[in-house]
């Protein structure tokens, strides 16, 4: 399912172009099919193959020995290697392998695990989230199945919402905040993360999910009365609209802060309301929270 050019393997795994030839060549690691005009292309299995390799190479294990190895051989290697806390690279290549290959439970063993060592916020900061930037580079690329994106997603769907419930009760005097995504955004787990670290911080988050219509906005500010506003802006509105969507969202509370998340609020020349903000990142996010936040409670 899905081709890869060379290059494609260099930007997905890290290891440098010369150096997959080499162990092609060398080693018979991989085995690419040459098209009609003689380039070579790799399939999945060949990518799961090199970042699993990747994977036990950087864990000190030689390419000489590795490459003599089964596929079903180096899986178990990369199982029992794949606990450094620290090692986000390697983390992240040993989950985007079990995805291409449909591995449930290892996905979730290795998500459970990283959560376990570093604290869920870090998990989802330092390997979640790179793992989805991965993701969207082979999206783009078309060399990733619609079926393995959302076998992850909702994963990571389901341990957001599971952190989420186990946190303390906020109450309704805290900060408030109202999350939301536009009319026909499906795009969650960010705002979910957000709804996670807010009230990890001791703030009261009123949270709608996907899809909301902005007249619906309007009455639940009225009612609420938040002291600011979040949304994350994935594929909706058109990028055309962007900047009369933020007005529409500014003006359901125009003396409080609206933030605005994702690529179509960071396009360039958007020129956006003097009450509206947009991070770059998801900790540009935090350090906006932590202005106004106690101590985050223990993940």
């Amino acid at each position: 399912m899905g081709h890869f050019s060379i290059s494609d393997l260099e930007q997905l795994s890290g290891v440098k172009a010369h150096t997959i030839r080499m162990w092609e060549q060398r080693y018979g690691l991989l085995r690419p099919v040459r098209t009609a005009t003689n380039i070579r292309t790799y399939c999945e299995s060949d990518l799961r193959r090199l970042l699993n390799v990747t994977t036990l190479c950087a864990r000190g294990r030689r390419i000489s020995q590795v490459a003599q190895l089964s596929d079903e051989e180096i899986q178990a290697a990369v199982l029992a290697c794949c606990n450094d806390v620290h090692d986000y690279h390697q983390q992240v290549n040993g989950l985007l392998a079990a995805m291409l290959s449909f591995d449930e439970q290892r996905l979730n063993q290795l998500l459970s695990e990283a959560g376990a060592r570093l604290g869920f916020e870090k998990m989802m900061l330092f390997v979640a989230y790179p793992l989805l930037q991965r993701i969207g580079l082979m999206w783009l690329a078309g060399t990733v199945n619609p079926a393995q994106e959302h076998l992850l997603a909702h994963m990571l769907r389901q341990k957001l919402l599971a952190a989420t419930d186990a946190l303390p009760s906020v109450p309704a005097t805290s900060k408030r905040w109202v999350l939301f995504l536009p009319s026909n955004e499906l795009h969650e787990l960010a705002l979910l993360f957000m709804n996670y670290v807010l009230r990890a911080r001791g703030q009261h988050t009123l949270y709608l999910g996907q899809n909301l219509p902005l007249e619906e906005l309007h009455a639940v500010c009225r009612a609420y009365d938040p002291d600011a506003l979040a949304t994350v802006l994935t594929t909706q509105p058109e990028r055309s609209r962007v900047g009369e969507y933020a007005q529409a969202v500014a003006n359901c509370c125009p003396d409080k802060l609206v933030v605005l998340y994702g690529p179509l609020a960071r396009q360039e020349g958007l020129v956006l309301p003097k009450n509206c903000v947009s991070p770059e990142l998801m900790t540009d996010f935090l350090a906006l929270v932590a202005e106004s936040a106690p101590e985050p409670v223990a993940a």
